[in-house]
């Protein structure tokens, strides 16, 4: 076996949300809040190299603006990282995100290779990171990353029932 293989095997990154996660996480919120008021889903990414700290991409949905279906707030912080390290490898960074990705962005996760994923409220409808699906861990895969769950998920979950109570009563 190839040792990068092993290394990619042997990465785990459950464990404890550090201070950094914490405060990506209230970033990643004010980011959600921009877009609701723009009219998207309030979710909220961002990516970071992990040893650092630095913030290599930002992100929040976007799909009602751009009229573009992809347009994930983890899919848009994903892109501008690699664009912003020149490379589709995301192994030394974190992904932090208001909600559980969905499959479309657990995908793309593990196709970045992203290192660590930390997210607040879990998507018992959509989720891909552990709750209708774990994508991000799927042994067949030739990359994993287990996800840190819950981090600020009261505020990232109350974010969302505003909005989509709002939503609704109009």
């Amino acid at each position: 076996m190839k040792p990068f293989r092993r290394y990619l095997r042997n990465r785990r990154s459950d464990g404890p949300p550090t201070p950094t996660d914490v405060a990506m996480m209230e970033r990643a919120l004010e980011l959600a809040r921009m877009a609701a008021e723009s009219g998207e889903v309030p979710v909220g990414a961002v990516v970071y190299e992990t040893e650092t700290g630095r913030v290599l991409g930002e992100g929040s949905n976007r799909r009602e603006c751009d009229a573009d279906p992809s347009a994930h707030a983890e899919h848009l912080a994903i892109v501008r990282a690699c664009k912003a390290i020149g490379d589709w490898r995301l192994n030394r960074c974190t992904l932090v995100v208001t909600l559980e990705p969905c499959a479309m962005c657990a995908g793309l996760i593990v196709n970045a290779r992203v290192g660590r994923v930390v997210y607040g409220a879990t998507d018992p409808k959509a989720g891909a990171s552990g709750s209708l699906y774990r994508l991000t861990e799927d042994p067949r895969l030739n990359h994993r990353v287990t996800p840190i769950t819950g981090v600020l998920a009261s505020e990232s979950a109350a974010l969302l029932r505003s909005f989509f109570r709002a939503r609704r009563s109009r």
